[in-house]
């Protein structure tokens, strides 16, 4: 017995829910097959949300109709703007979450879409005709059909947690499986297999660390939401608390440093560069005086904190032993071990850009399958390859978002054109057009796609497009609106400007640095709300270089239109260098722009492939 469906997706985690709900709302039938319905949209690691670039992103799938800035409004409890010393073009928004809260949220969410369904099951194999996917076969023998398999599984394939050296689990995750026969197959359909690591710090009884000798960190009290379709209430906000470890937890970990997993040799994966175990900090910087340890709420409901900055593989008595040298945490008591796991991926250099595998058509990964970290990564793969997956099943347009238009953009491109040596993490230094791509303007980049596409319903489409016009009409003002001397010359003093002579256009007077837009035109009596004014302020403040990037992006795209034939020999183009020929050979780019940005490929190899290619077309 088989059931059909549009789409089938693997997993249920960050990637998994994404891919599930923009393919349903592509209008794909989907399935969410998932081992336990009771962990979908499980934060397994730090229960928090944004930060530098990964803010941005949570943004970006939100404009799309995705699940993630919603569910992270729906659990908060405490919300902080990164960057704000530095300029609003570069401010990054991170949340902390109510663990409980944010799972609820994305089941919830999940569930209000007509088309998907779900199921608990583990998934074996792939049902194949020809190479191509119709379907997914479970352990129990469950057969499902559709066009399209998402793959989101997470740090599932053929998982392994270690506690020290002697404690090796076989799973997923804490206290569930792997999925080690899916894993099987998919090596055995020819798939190239790669394993990484990753880990977690320990938890904590929050009742049992003295706060008084911690240094607080209370949230920002001005609103804010992720999400530009919802305006829920926020839960009550919590404080963070900051300490610091010091040599007594240096010297624990030095003469326990074989006990690790990865320095004892039981692990041979390779971990994030930006996400070091504490025994990597210790070895890597032996000279560093101390490392900043910080304790974060887990939820409203509970005292349990994790304890970001100390993620270890040792073993639990070690642990506990040093948690006990940190301020305020003599007495502690761990809730729970951190650990390391060691896990599957397939290395992104096997997909097309629209995630779908090379060798397999209608298979689509997403995720740490891919070779990422975090769970923002996770979920603006897996929104492209649910909108793909679904495109395929329906016969639709496929999506690949430019790197001018997206972070998500920025890092599918990076994964499939330059690979991964180490879990990928997005920085807004990944991205040439970092001021283009900005947590403020990312309804403005992608509204176009999600209508074209349409993802939104009406209310949301009318609610987003009032947004815009809101935004669009404060740049209005501000160009149409003079402010006389008296009016201006307080606010510019108090920015350190001088007076002013003569009356001026409020958006001229909005280009200088920290004069807010929204207190000229307060000045002038027009009062605005601050999210309606922010875009158009760094419109005017960075004007001269949005435009630059404007102009680079354009030239991008230029190369991006310049498309090379699929059945290119790239070994017989003899003008282009050795080294290049193996890299397209194996990458295969679509066009001139994305073999631009190939490790090994030079300008003189560009110039050389254009003429090799029009020299092709014109016999």
């Amino acid at each position: 017995m088989s059931d059909r469906y549009d789409v089938i997706v693997i997993g249920a985690g960050h990637a998994g829910a994404e891919a599930a709900a923009l393919a349903s709302r592509a209008g794909a039938r989907t399935l969410v097959l998932t081992q336990n319905l009771e962990t979908i949209g499980q934060m397994s690691c730090n229960p928090a949300i944004g930060g530098i670039a990964k803010g941005t992103v949570v943004r970006e799938v939100d404009a799309l109709g995705g699940i993630m800035g919603r569910a992270t409004d729906r659990a908060r409890i405490q919300f902080r703007m990164l960057n704000r010393s530095k300029g609003p073009a570069v401010w990054s928004p991170r949340a902390q979450c109510d663990r409980g809260l944010y799972r609820r949220a994305v089941r919830s969410i999940l569930e209000q879409q007509c088309r998907v369904e779900f199921s608990q099951g583990t998934a074996a194999k792939l049902v194949l005709q020809a190479r191509t996917v119709t379907g997914v076969v479970t352990v129990d023998g469950q057969q499902f059909t559709a066009a399209s398999v998402v793959l989101t599984a997470g740090t599932f394939l053929r998982g392994r947690i270690h506690l020290g050296l002697d404690t090796q689990i076989e799973a997923g995750r804490a206290g569930e499986g792997p999925a080690s026969e899916m894993a099987e197959a998919l090596e055995h359909l020819g798939l190239e297999v790669a394993r990484f690591k990753t880990g977690t710090p320990p938890r904590i009884d929050g009742r049992s660390v003295d706060l008084n000798r911690l240094e607080r960190q209370d949230g920002d009290p001005e609103p804010f939401w992720f999400s530009f379709h919802e305006r829920l209430p926020h839960p009550d906000q919590l404080p963070c608390y900051l300490t610091r470890s010091d040599d007594r937890l240096h010297e624990i970990i030095r003469r326990h440093l074989q006990e690790s997993a990865l320095y004892g040799g039981a692990i041979s994966g390779r971990g994030p560069r930006y996400c070091p175990s504490i025994e990597d900090k210790i070895v890597k910087f032996p000279d560093a005086i101390g490392h900043q340890v910080f304790l974060e709420p887990e939820g409203l409901d509970t005292s349990e904190m994790y304890v970001n900055g100390l993620s270890t593989s040792l073993p639990p008595k070690v642990q506990l032993e040093f948690l006990r040298t940190l301020p305020g945490l003599e007495r502690v008591k761990m809730t729970r071990p951190g650990y390391a796991i060691e896990y599957d991926f397939f290395p992104p250099t096997q997909l097309h850009p629209t995630l779908e595998a090379r060798e397999i058509p209608g298979l689509f990964l997403a995720g740490q399958v891919n070779g990422t970290t975090g769970y923002e990564e996770a979920a603006g793969q897996g929104a492209l390859a649910g909108l793909n997956a679904a495109a395929r099943a329906l016969g639709t347009a496929e999506l690949v978002l430019p790197r001018d238009a997206a972070f998500i953009g920025v890092l599918v491109d990076d994964l499939v054109h330059r690979g991964v040596d180490e879990p990928y993490r997005l920085f807004t230094s990944r991205s040439e057009f970092r001021l283009l791509l900005r947590q403020d303007n990312a309804l403005r980049r992608l509204l176009a796609y999600a209508e074209r596409l349409n993802l939104l319903t009406d209310t949301e489409r009318r609610a987003a497009e009032e947004r815009l016009r809101r935004e669009d009409a404060v740049v209005e003002v501000a160009e149409s609106t003079f402010i006389e001397p008296e009016s201006a010359n307080p606010l510019l003093a108090a920015h350190g400007f001088g007076p002013l002579p003569a009356r001026e256009r409020v958006s001229t007077l909005a280009r200088r640095p920290g004069v807010p837009t929204i207190d000229l035109l307060a000045a002038c009596g027009i009062e605005l709300k601050s999210e309606e004014a922010a875009w158009g302020d760094i419109e005017f403040k960075y004007a001269g270089f949005l435009t630059r990037e404007h102009k680079a992006a354009g030239r991008l795209a230029q190369m991006s239109e310049f498309s090379l034939p699929n059945d290119l020999d790239y070994a017989s183009l003899t003008s282009v260098s050795y080294e290049a020929r193996e890299k397209l050979s194996a990458v295969r780019p679509t066009s001139l722009g994305q073999a631009g940005r190939l490790p090994g490929v030079s300008p003189s190899d560009l110039q050389s492939l254009v003429m090799e290619v029009m020299k092709r077309r014109s016999t």
